[in-house]
Formats: C-alpha cells, structure tokens, sequence
C-alpha cells in the first residue's frame, strides 16, 4: 500500500475515497501523507488556522476499522477535508479569523461539519481567513500565500480553503460567501468553488458576518469533488430555521449528464465593462467550449447591477454590527481596524436608511430572478481585473471604485441569494489563474454542477497545479 506523495495529494476526492474503500489506500496513510505535507508547507503558505493532526489520524483510524468490517458511509469515508475556522468544531477552537473568538471552544460542531464527520471524512484542521470573514487580516493574523506566486493575491475572506487546496494540502473543504469570498480565492488559487442557494446548506454553527447574506459552501479541486461534498451537507436542519427545506440530491448522478440545448445567457456588454482583455479571452474561450458541447448561447441584458453592488457595504455593516453586538464596542480594543470602522458604519445608519436599502434589494433580487428564468444559466467574470498583484492590492484601499469593480460580479448574487459555480478557465501572460462563474435559479445546484462538469471534461485547467512550491520551500529554508 505505497504511494507517491506528490501525485496522491493530487488525486480527485472521489478517486481518493475510491481507492480507500477497495484497501488499495488507508484513511491513515493518507492523512500521514497530508500531514506531512502540511508540516512541510505551512511555514511559507499559512493557509492552516490550526492544525488537527491527533485528532485526525484518530478519526482515520476509525474510518479505516470501519471499512475493514465493512461499513461504508459513502464517497467521502476516510478523506481528509479541512473547513474554515468560522464553522464550530467541538474538538478545536473556532477563532472567525479574530482576537475576540480566539479562545472560543463550542460544544458541538457545526451542523455542516457534524454532516462531514458523519460521511466519515477525516478533519485536518481549520483554514485560515479574514478577521469576522469581512475583507481584512487581523494584524495578529499572517495571511496566506497564494501557491501559484507568492506576490499574489490568493483572495479573500476563504482564502485558506483556496490556497489548501492549490497546494495539495487538503482534497475538499468548507468555506463561506457573504461578497465574493468563495468565488474569489476560487479564482486566484484555479480551484472550483460553489456559493449554493442561500440556505441550502445550514448556518447553524457558523460566526456570522451579515447573515442575510452569508453562503456556507463548498471548495475543491473539481466539480464532481465538490457535487460529493455537497450531497453530505446540503438540506433541512432544524437547528437552523432559516435553511432551506429542500432534502439533498444525487449530484453525483446528475454530472454525468451532457448539455445539449442548455440555455447559457451573456450580457456582453455587462461582462466587458471595464473588464480586463485577459478576463475577456478566458469567458469567450468558456463560451465557445459551450457552444462546441451543444449549449445554446443567448444574449440577454442583465439589471444594472450599480446600486445593487454599493448597497451591499452599509447592508452588510449593518448585519455586522448585529452580529458582533456582543463584543462590540464592549472589546473594541481587540478588533483590527477595517472591521471596526464596518460596524461603526452599521451602527450609524438610521432603520430608515436600512429600510430603503432593503427595499432595493427586493426589487433588485426580483429583476435578477426574471433574468435568471429566461435561460438556464448565466455566464460571468468572477474577477473584472487580470490577477492581482499584492502590490497593485495595496492601492485599492484608497481607491473605493477599485473595490466597486472587484464585487461587481459577486455581490449582486450575495444580496439575492441566487447560486454560483466558479471554475478554472485559464491563465494571464504571467502563468497566473483567472476563473469564471456560472449562475442559475434558486436550487439549481444540479444543472450549475452538471454544466461545470461537462466543462471539466473537455478542459484541463482544473488539472494544472503550481509548479513553484519547491522553489519557495527552498526559499523559506
């Protein structure tokens, strides 16, 4: 039962769990071999909040006793997943990327990693993120290095779960999107993510951002890993009232389908607004990969998303507010500045104001609603600009309509709740990733999966991983 390190970290999750399950592989073997790869990364990438190595291999030695006797729990028995440190977990601390939390130990876990623990996956640890999941490190926190180059951006607020992933440190994982914050590290890091239907999968057990807003989903290295995820966790939770009632599918069973006759729309003159030629090359390539498998193209005219996008800061600083009322401004010492100036902003704006702000997102989430009936999917950027350098980052904070254009294509679809699939759709000159979204109708997780799979089958790029991990190994040492 040898394997080669590098290509096992490689491995689909499905292949993965395949291959432990008919006892060519062992749960134990496996996570050794993560851990050790963890141990040897961590130092340069950051991507781990912390690490659960003892509780780890337990659990694999639980899987793999398990399915010496025979009992299976499905396509994810004996994998190593790992999720962002803002689901609880009952055996670690669940810090939300703060100083606040740092020591918050929950009793239980999260319904959704409850759901991971039962399908039997091994938990390595928790994944690294922005302070509350907002769009800052704490200063105590060193962010993750995006694999591909560390001068990068490797994205925000799940950008652990991103660079994880990229760097073979993990086969699947948890993350969360209340602005981007899936789709982005998604597309920095060529990994493909999905923002389900807002409540498809319980919140309950999650830190809260702007819970109106906040998307659990999931991250991995391709489609059909992430249909596999998905299955275990989406579905009815009555813990939490607020998650859809809807039970989970077979997602696995639907990738299989072709797309022969998908509707696909573009608004071309959307999607080329100030987005970058690199951007542009990339969805066209998408499209006529579309195109070539059978899918109809329609051009259609999406809303003017413009005020949708700038509503969504005040609401969100609202919803953060509500959410941190317990430690703020009673600890406001111990939050970093960027998310303490977004709950000062939340705290300052009348019930009025909100009132309208809410009432536009009604109209807005209608209108997209209309758009979304007319086809079956929409295609879209996920980032306007070519990959962004951290240099060419540092100026954004002064430059709000910088900030404007990177949400431009995400939190339309946080404020309607509507669900988005984000894929590996090539490279800029520099070798580094640029991603595209899909988008569809509430709960149609299964024709968005569906589409991102044909694509993977007739694309490469999800294949690709970076090939400078060495050198910055050796760099670090």
């Amino acid at each position: 039962m040898s394997a080669n390190p590098e290509a096992l970290v490689y491995l689909d999750l499905l292949e993965v769990g395949e291959r432990i399950r008919r006892r060519e592989l062992t749960a134990v073997m496996v996570t050794e071999t993560l851990l050790a790869r963890i141990d040897d990364l961590e130092p340069i990438l950051r991507s781990y909040a912390q690490v659960m190595a003892q509780s780890a291999l337990e659990a694999a030695a639980r899987a793999d006793a398990e399915l010496e006797a025979g009992r299976v729990r499905g396509p994810l028995h004996g994998v190593p997943l790992a999720v962002k440190d803002l689901f609880w977990t009952r055996d670690a601390p669940t810090a939300g990327g703060t100083v606040i939390h740092r020591d918050f130990r929950p009793s239980v876990d999260a319904t959704a990693v409850a759901r991971l623990r039962e399908a039997g996956s091994i938990l390595l640890g928790k994944l690294e993120m922005t302070e509350g999941a907002y769009s800052d490190y704490h200063s105590s926190v060193e962010p993750p290095l995006n694999p591909w180059a560390a001068d990068y951006w490797a994205g925000i607020s799940s950008s652990g779960p991103g660079v994880a992933l990229a760097a073979g440190l993990c086969f699947g994982a948890l993350a969360s999107d209340t602005g981007g914050s899936i789709r982005w590290p998604c597309g920095a890091n060529s990994v493909t993510g999905l923002k389900p239907t807002w409540g498809r999968i319980s919140r309950h057990g999650t830190l809260a951002l702007a819970p109106t807003m906040d998307h659990v989903g999931v991250m991995a290295r391709s489609v059909a890993d992430v249909a596999a995820v998905l299955a275990a966790v989406a579905g009815p939770d009555r813990a939490d009232p607020t998650a859809l009632q809807t039970p989970s599918e077979n997602y696995s069973a639907m990738i299989t389908n072709d797309i022969r006759g998908v509707r696909i729309g573009i608004d071309r003159a959307w999607t080329r607004l100030n987005v970058d030629s690199q951007v542009v090359r990339v969805l066209d390539e998408a499209e006529n990969l579309f195109r070539e498998m059978g899918a109809d193209i329609v051009e259609l005219t999406f809303p003017d998303s413009t005020r949708a996008v700038a509503d969504w800061s005040p609401i969100c600083a609202v919803e953060a507010a509500v959410a941190h009322k317990e430690t703020y401004p009673a600890r406001a010492d111990s939050y970093g500045s960027v998310l303490k100036g977004v709950i000062e902003a939340g705290r300052a704006l009348s019930a009025m104001d909100y009132q309208e702000l809410q009432l536009r997102r009604m109209s807005f989430r209608g209108q997209v609603t209309e758009c979304l009936a007319s086809v079956d999917l929409l295609l879209a950027p996920v980032h306007p600009f070519a990959p962004l350098s951290l240099e060419a980052l540092g100026v954004m904070g002064e430059r709000p309509e910088l900030i404007a254009r990177l949400q431009a294509f995400t939190a339309p679809f946080d404020l309607t709740g509507h669900p988005a699939l984000t894929l590996p759709g090539g490279f800029d000159g520099k070798g580094m990733p640029i991603g595209f979204q899909l988008v569809a109708a509430d709960l149609a997780e299964g024709m968005l999966l569906t589409a991102g799979a044909a694509f993977q089958r007739v694309s490469s790029w999800h294949r690709r991983h970076p090939q400078r991990l060495d050198h910055m190994a050796l760099a670090h040492d």
